[in-house]
């Protein structure tokens, strides 16, 4: 069985974007970074990336250094594998998933096909 680590890894730039988050909305330290998978989007599914002070008990809880991310045990099903990531450009900033399981995307970046 591969550890939370192996199933969905989170980028030093992402943990620390999710860190100052936190801070800057003065949550409880118990906040943590929730992603989730829903149907939906232009390609079928789309990604989802809100802040969640409640943890299900079937949820992967990935810590790194201070941040938390949180995801729910369907949306696993299709991000296992994945790395979430943070991304500062001239264009604008943003999390992003980098999913070996989507096979194609639509170029919002958030929204994925797996067939």
């Amino acid at each position: 069985m591969l550890s939370g680590m192996e199933q969905f890894a989170v980028t030093d730039r992402a943990a620390a974007r999710i860190a100052e988050i936190v801070a800057e909305t003065k949550a409880n330290e118990d906040v943590a970074l929730r992603v989730a998978v829903l149907a939906g989007g232009c390609s079928g599914f789309q990604y989802r990336f809100e802040l969640d002070g409640q943890t299900a008990e079937d949820d992967l809880v990935i810590r790194h250094g201070p941040a938390r991310v949180v995801v729910d045990a369907v949306s696993m099903d299709l991000l296992s594998g994945s790395e979430l990531d943070y991304t500062d450009e001239l264009m604008g900033s943003h999390f992003s998933i980098r999913n070996p399981n989507a096979k194609s995307a639509c170029g919002c970046g958030t929204s994925f096909a797996i067939d």
